[in-house]
């Protein structure tokens, strides 16, 4: 939780735009934006582009609300951690107190413009992403479970159902799968992270499954999630949301995906150590385009679907 007794220490520079904005978490809100877009396309039902647009940002502003938020709560383990250390907060650039602020003023503005730009069902389940991340996540599960990254990435999973709920009013099948996608990927894609970055966890105090089971044990969960996730992602193509594109492009990342966990799993860790865990960190470069490239077939099927039936896009 934040130790605000630091909070007033003398800034290194004053706040310039991109320490605002590195709050909202970029890197992790483009995955938002992606995934909530093709969510939005994928839908049935025609959205307006400027309907489209304004969904989209504000999905995106919900997604840096929630990384802001973040922010706040975890500046005191953000400061132990090398990988989190040059954040804004812990780096002296802008206190807690105004990532909160700035936090609580974009969920309320992100919820209450997407539910005046679109519907309220997509406002609704907005707002309860944002909670479940701030509160269910980064709140609770973050510091007290080892499952902590399998139940919070339901949180990073919401943005296409949002999207697509945006579009037609309503959860659907289809919606369901997109969430299920991100959801099943979570898991092997922040377990490789935490593979090579097990110290600064152990510093922190947070018990990922690296540190309460030990490296060997998460091999093993990364080995079985990425059989599941492959079982899933494969067969999502045949169905509404899927097609030969998608298909061909699930068979491949998938079967790369596999390779990759079951060469994680054979390691030992005299091995993995002696090469600085370069097995690992592939493992986890691959992941950082899997998801994109499912969400990017999904979003070319839809677009083949509209072309051959006129629709619009």
């Amino acid at each position: 939780m934040t130790d605000y007794s630091v909070e007033n220490s003398a800034f290194e520079n004053e706040a310039g735009f991109g320490d605002y904005f590195a709050l909202l978490k970029p890197r992790v809100m483009s995955l938002v934006v992606f995934t909530g877009f093709v969510g939005l396309l994928a839908a049935p039902t025609p959205v307006h582009p400027v309907i489209g647009f304004c969904a989209v940002l504000f999905i995106a502003l919900g997604g840096g609300a929630s990384g802001a938020l973040n922010m706040w709560w975890d500046a005191d383990i953000d400061r132990i951690m090398r990988r989190t250390a040059k954040r804004p907060i812990p780096a002296g650039k802008v206190t807690a107190t105004e990532a909160r602020d700035i936090g609580l003023a974009l969920s309320a503005l992100s919820v209450v413009m997407l539910g005046l730009a679109t519907n309220w069902t997509a406002a609704a389940l907005l707002a309860f992403t944002i909670f479940f991340y701030v509160v269910i996540y980064t709140m609770w599960l973050k510091r007290w479970t080892p499952q902590n990254i399998v139940i919070g990435g339901a949180a990073g999973a919401f943005p296409p159902m949002i999207g697509w709920v945006a579009a037609t009013g309503q959860v659907s099948l289809e919606s369901v799968l997109m969430f299920s996608l991100t959801f099943l990927w979570t898991p092997p894609h922040f377990w490789a992270l935490a593979l090579f970055m097990r110290s600064d966890y152990d510093d922190a105090g947070v018990p990922m499954l690296t540190v309460t089971h030990g490296r060997r044990a998460t091999r093993a969960h990364i080995l079985v999630y990425t059989v599941v996730l492959a079982i899933f992602a494969i067969g999502a193509g045949f169905t509404a949301i899927g097609g030969p594109v998608y298909l061909a492009t699930a068979l491949v990342l998938n079967a790369a995906f596999l390779l990759g966990a079951w060469r994680i799993w054979r390691r030992d860790e005299a091995a993995s150590e002696a090469d600085n865990f370069a097995v690992e960190r592939k493992f986890f470069k691959l992941s950082l385009i899997y998801l994109f490239l499912h969400f990017g077939a999904i979003l070319a099927e839809a677009g083949i679907d509209r072309f051959w039936t006129g629709g619009m896009v």
